[in-house]
């Protein structure tokens, strides 16, 4: 109620002042934020069911009303306490109820059980350009310059995500630490994240097979063996 009334003000402000001054230009950028703002708050309503599939996901309506969460679909923040929204059960990715028909992305939990295996190489990087300059995941227009969007690159999967797909998360690259024993965390995708934080507690890594001469300089590994 509160916005609606502060939108009919900016209209009556901005009749009231000179056309095409500077003052008026700034009320109409006011009024286009306000009335955006309006419709990020706008809402299906509390009929919504309390379970919805979608591309594997399991999405369970959310009953918290007063924590903050962000979406991961829009990256905008989800108001518990007048908006509806949901938690996939499988890899917990929170969406809008608005938001869920938007979803583009599988469930990362039906990866993991169909393929439960670590990507073994060190970013794989194989350039923007071989992703045509689009996100790796929603295919939206990306660079290097940030124009129009940033291309974040995943320590992962060595791909590029714009910044609604990639949110600078960080975690320990499964490469990094069998190839050099580096656990230093990286900057990954949220899809990425959402892989390695279901993965990390699957005994996948055949670490004999795959990285032998570890074992001549880790003492730690050399006691478990």
């Amino acid at each position: 109620q509160q916005l609606r009334q502060a939108i009919e003000e900016c209209k009556r402000v901005i009749l009231a002042l000179p056309e095409h001054s500077e003052r008026q230009k700034d009320a109409v950028v006011r009024l286009i934020h306000l009335r955006l703002k309006l419709q990020e708050l706008k809402d299906p309503g509390e009929d919504e069911p309390n379970i919805r599939v979608v591309l594997e996901h399991r999405f369970y309506k959310e009953k918290s009303k007063s924590v903050k969460q962000m979406c991961d679909k829009c990256s905008t923040i989800i108001w518990g306490l007048i908006q509806t929204w949901y938690t996939c059960t499988g890899c917990y990715y929170r969406c809008h109820s608005k938001c869920l028909p938007l979803v583009s992305k599988p469930c990362v939990r039906a990866k993991v059980s169909h393929q439960a295996e670590y990507q073994l190489s060190i970013c794989p990087e194989s350039g923007l350009d071989s992703q045509d300059y689009r996100c790796a995941e929603c295919r939206a227009p990306v660079s290097l310059r940030g124009v129009p969007s940033e291309a974040r690159q995943c320590d992962y999967t060595g791909l590029y995500y714009c910044s609604s797909c990639h949110w600078n998360d960080l975690a320990v690259v499964p490469a990094r630490a069998i190839h050099n024993w580096d656990f230093e965390p990286r900057k990954v995708s949220r899809c990425s994240m959402r892989y390695l934080a279901l993965m990390v507690s699957r005994p996948v890594l055949k670490l004999r097979e795959i990285n032998p001469l570890l074992f001549n300089y880790v003492e730690e590994l050399v006691e478990i063996r």
